[in-house]
């Protein structure tokens, strides 16, 4: 830790200020590619579930121009504790949509039905699920099941693994314009953003941060339950707060117990 007085430490904060600029320069830089690249014809079609029964793909736009879909990863037959931290982390701060919507913009989940270590269950099973988990979260954001169409929404990518796509509608046509892959999802971020001004980070073990700082998180849920939100290893999962507030973990399933809960990376 070096302590150095302000006009020092503005000088050093000056030369930083130029990267970030540079940095911020090349992110508009890569966006107007992004507003380039090609797109691909998706069926508008493609059947989804939704809280009245089974809809399409377009229907999912509500009538607006453009789609952005959170493709969430699903633990079937799991309460509400087990499932995605991740997901949920960047799911959680999803709020306020009329922002989006101001720019023809949709923005919806579509929850996959199975993870990238668990096979599908049976679609309107699970689908109910992720509903009560909605709830459980007081999330408000529409919510779909993508599982009867997921293999060919997720052509050449690996199904059970968070993406977002983003889609665009001519009339009664769908093209896929862009989409991501880990770390990509935290376009949605602002936990992490914030967290990488302070001068911890993230506190995590693959940041490079100067000898002595603390890098004991992980990106998992801690194996010792719910956090006394004091510092420790391992990232403090949304749904802990609402179990110790008394919210019921019950999905509507019984929990096999020697099935042993999944951990999301």
């Amino acid at each position: 830790m070096t302590i150095v007085d302000r006009e020092t430490f503005q000088a050093e904060l000056d030369v930083l200020r130029t990267r970030e600029k540079t940095h911020t320069h090349e992110g508009d830089a890569i966006a107007a590619a992004r507003r380039r690249l090609p797109m691909v014809e998706v069926d508008a079609t493609l059947e989804l579930l939704g809280p009245d029964g089974p809809v399409t793909l377009l229907d999912a736009f509500e009538g607006r121009r453009q789609l952005i879909a959170y493709y969430f990863m699903w633990n079937p037959g799991r309460p509400a504790a087990e499932q995605c931290e991740g997901c949920t982390f960047y799911t959680n701060q999803v709020a306020e949509l009329a922002n989006l919507h101001s720019r023809d913009i949709t923005y919806a989940v579509f929850s996959q039905g199975r993870n990238v270590s668990t096979g599908p269950a049976d679609a309107g099973t699970s689908y109910a699920e992720s509903l009560r988990y909605r709830g459980f979260m007081d999330w408000h954001m529409p919510w779909y099941s993508a599982q009867p169409s997921l293999d060919t929404l997720l052509a050449g990518r690996e199904a059970g693994l968070f993406h977002l796509v983003c889609y665009l509608r001519d009339g009664d046509r769908v093209f896929e314009t862009y989409w991501t892959k880990r770390r990509g999802v935290e376009a949605m971020d602002y936990s992490y953003a914030l967290m990488d001004l302070t001068v911890f980070g993230r506190q995590e073990p693959w940041e490079d941060s100067p000898d002595g700082w603390p890098q004991d998180r992980t990106n998992v849920r801690t194996d010792t339950g719910a956090p006394t939100w004091t510092p420790g290893p391992g990232r403090p999962i949304a749904q802990w707060p609402r179990l110790a507030a008394g919210r019921s973990d019950d999905l509507g399933v019984t929990t096999a117990p020697d099935q042993p809960p999944h951990q999301c990376h």
